[in-house]
């Protein structure tokens, strides 16, 4: 009978685990920038921690207008791989216009 419950508790302790979701190291939500001529692009669920670079961005144009729709801060940089200046926070919802030139991001 111990045997059985012991059994029965380790099986649901890995059912529990198995259950959180992947996306818990996630900035929830779109990150959405313009490319070219004004194309829209974004990036979903993105993780956290890590530098993303943003696709469709070249040296020579780069990613503009960047809106922060995720449950995440994020740091924008207008170099790729998250290097050089930090150019702008953007807080949860925050949009910013035209001017802001992006190639890669950052969620805390």
């Amino acid at each position: 009978m111990r045997l059985r419950n012991s059994v029965l508790a380790a099986t649901s302790a890995i059912a529990l685990v198995l259950a959180v979701p992947v996306s818990a190291n996630a900035a929830v939500g779109d990150f959405l920038y313009k490319v070219g001529p004004g194309v829209p692009a974004g990036i979903a669920d993105p993780a956290s921690g890590g530098c993303v670079n943003l696709p469709y961005t070249t040296e020579e144009d780069p990613g503009f207008a960047p809106q922060n729709l995720t449950a995440s801060t994020a740091t924008v940089f207008r170099d790729f791989d998250c290097g050089g200046d930090t150019y702008a926070v953007m807080k949860p919802g925050m949009r910013f216009g035209d001017r802001l030139e992006v190639r890669s991001v950052r969620f805390s």
